[in-house]
């Protein structure tokens, strides 16, 4: 005798799935999105909804617009930056002599 179990693998009420039972599905609209790369995403709404100016690239992930001409500029990365860039942007070479010359003229005591 196999298993002895004549339900196997499914769930207590399960049946048979559609639009029967589930009811109307919602009236949609696929609006299509091209980025810089010239991918198109075509993303589903309902139709009533409002549909947003920009949509993420399912291939690339750059921003993608609904027109095909003119996408959205990919994102421009910032390069990494150091503490001493940052110090250097805020302090010109003058500031930083004259608080070198603080700082050592305070260990030597003369402050």
């Amino acid at each position: 005798m196999a298993g002895g179990n004549a339900i196997r693998g499914s769930r207590v009420g399960a049946g048979p799935m559609g639009e029967a039972e589930r009811g109307e599905s919602a009236p949609r609209l696929r609006v299509s999105f091209w980025c810089a790369n010239g991918h198109e995403t075509q993303p589903s709404f309902a139709s009533d909804a409002q549909i947003p100016d920009t949509w993420d690239c399912q291939r690339c992930g750059f921003p993608a617009g609904p027109e095909r001409e003119a996408p959205p500029a990919p994102p421009r990365t910032e390069p990494y930056k150091t503490h001493l860039a940052y110090v250097r942007e805020r302090r010109s070479a003058a500031d930083g002599e004259a608080i070198l010359a603080e700082a050592l003229a305070k260990l030597r005591g003369e402050i």
